[in-house]
């Protein structure tokens, strides 16, 4: 008989087995000071493309002061317990009303972390005896939400709608067999390509199918949509939402998450979602900071503008340079290049070290091997001279890493490493 631990420690997993030579500076890495569009990193001042602080609101002073009076009034622990039984207040409910209403839903409800609480959401959905269908791209947090499926599920062709329907072909056939409904599952932005869901067809195939839609627009929430309300917004399908899920920790820069539909759905998910009857409630300090960025949300659109002139003049300058951004149509600005993880890890310490430009890194597993990923996340904050110093410094890293360079330079991490 081995031990459980044996296998931990001699394999440490495809990202794990480089803790060594990454972590505390390509993974673990610590930025200082305000977050901002300029930051301290191993005491140098970089330019930041990491932060999902879309909007700006983090370190607005009028935000800092809702946070500190909360914090002063409330402490870090009220309300204290689970929704249920003892968590409950008029302000999560005043929330949850006017979260609704952004978002064009009868109800919402809050959660007090985003991912446990999609994937709560989806095993509270559905049954043994009923079907799931999702984007093959979706995020970690709905792929946890989709192994806790005792019932079948189905993937489908990242933002293929052919695949989806032949998908649905299959999961209405075995529907008919159990019983059982079908949730279609997809991103209102994928995080890491920066595509938009193809929200609009998948709602246009409820005319040939029977399903129900949940859609997760952690990126899209405050970006998108003529008022910030989402991707269903900004592709005229919000109605088409059956159940929609957006999280604070990006254009809300705090802590927690929310669900929005029906009222009858909502009612539903308050009595059964377990990562919610079963954990303490949304800390006072994250409620009132929510309504505070909701209302500046809703009431000042110029961060939004000033947002998306940062994304349009980082995205095309990109492109005038021949970089390859994919096929992005949000804020999220991917970069792909060519290289082993050895060289990505030289080109970063080049970007960071010498042209003082911290934006993060996504190589295998994650993406294909072989590919690099400089994943970055353009925000209101950001400045022309940033963009402008950032092009520079990556027509430069992408030069060494053409000619061979970062190959040198990393041929002995890769040695030591046995790649």
């Amino acid at each position: 008989m081995r031990d459980l631990f044996d296998r931990i420690i001699e394999n440490k997993g495809p990202l794990g087995k480089w803790a060594s030579q990454a972590e505390g500076y390509f993974v673990f890495p610590k930025l200082e000071g305000p977050i901002s569009n300029r930051m301290k990193f191993q005491g140098k001042e970089v330019i930041t493309w990491s932060i999902n602080d879309y909007l700006g609101l983090a370190n607005l002073p009028e935000i800092k002061k809702v946070d500190g009076d909360a914090a002063a009034e409330y402490g870090a622990a009220f309300p204290m317990g689970a929704r249920m039984m003892s968590g409950h207040t008029d302000f999560h409910e005043q929330l949850e009303a006017e979260l609704a209403a952004f978002v064009n839903k009868e109800s919402a409800y809050l959660l007090n972390f985003g991912y446990q609480g999609i994937l709560s959401t989806i095993d509270a959905l559905v049954s043994k005896d009923d079907i799931i269908v999702y984007d093959v791209d979706a995020h970690a947090c709905i792929i946890d939400g989709v192994r806790l499926h005792m019932g079948k599920r189905f993937t489908f062709k990242h933002n293929d709608i052919d695949s989806l329907e032949k998908n649905l072909e299959r999961a209405t056939k075995m529907a008919e067999q159990t019983g059982g409904g079908i949730l279609v599952i997809s991103e209102g932005v994928f995080g890491m390509r920066g595509e938009q869901g193809k929200l609009k067809e998948i709602v246009a195939l409820k005319e040939k199918f029977n399903f129900r839609f949940l859609v997760d627009d952690a990126h899209g929430f405050g970006t998108l949509g003529e008022t910030g309300a989402g991707a269903g917004e900004e592709q005229g399908i919000q109605d088409g939402i059956d159940v929609y899920f957006a999280t604070f920790a990006k254009s809300m820069a705090g802590i927690g998450a929310f669900l929005a539909a029906d009222k009858e759905i909502i009612d539903y998910l308050k009595y059964n979602l377990r990562s919610q009857m079963f954990a303490k409630s949304l800390p006072m300090i994250y409620v009132k900071g929510a309504l505070k960025r909701l209302d500046m949300l809703r009431t000042m659109p110029q961060l939004k503008a000033k947002l998306w002139e940062n994304v349009d003049a980082l995205q095309n300058g990109l492109k005038e340079r021949g970089f390859d951004i994919g096929t992005t149509t949000s804020c999220v600005t991917p970069v792909y290049l060519n290289g082993s993880i050895p060289e990505a890890m030289a080109l970063v310490k080049d970007l960071r070290e010498n042209y003082g430009i911290f934006c993060s890194i996504v190589v295998y597993p994650v993406i294909p091997k072989g590919l690099i990923l400089l994943r970055m996340i353009p925000t209101a904050t950001h400045t022309m001279d940033d963009i402008n110093e950032t092009l520079e410094a990556f027509s430069a890293i992408r030069e060494r890493l053409e000619n061979g360079t970062y190959k040198r330079l990393s041929a002995a991490v890769a040695a030591a490493m046995g790649e």
